[in-house]
């Protein structure tokens, strides 16, 4: 079975950092591409970042927020920088549900079959 699970999020200001991170178990980050979401109340799951050979922003993002993955830990991080109060939202983090997709859509919240519980992240000004 597999099992994502996301670190806290948390309360930080304008401008402040905070890296969650997604602890993975029954699948290998390694062998599958991994995404980050974000969805606000009555708001669609959008995207924010994902990595596979090579790592995807969002536009809101790029610049800001990094992805990456510690093979060892089999864990998924998320190092957001420089953060906005329009980077209020949940958080979740998923699993690829192909390792070596034909076409890769990491967009696509439909592309993805394991899903964190969701993680609060709020940024006051």
């Amino acid at each position: 079975q597999v099992q994502l699970v996301e670190s806290a999020g948390g309360l930080v200001q304008a401008g402040g950092s905070l890296r969650l991170s997604c602890a993975a178990s029954g699948r290998t980050v390694s062998s599958y591409p991994m995404g980050w979401f974000r969805q606000a109340p009555g708001k669609e799951r959008e995207f924010v970042a994902a990595i596979r050979r090579s790592t995807y922003y969002a536009d809101s993002v790029r610049g800001r927020f990094a992805i990456s993955r510690d093979n060892a830990k089999n864990t998924v991080y998320l190092q957001m920088n420089s953060l906005k109060p329009e980077d209020t939202d949940v958080y979740y983090c998923a699993s690829y549900r192909l390792t070596n997709p034909p076409e890769f859509r990491p967009t696509m919240t439909s592309e993805y079959d394991y899903w964190g519980q969701g993680t609060q992240v709020t940024v006051s000004s």
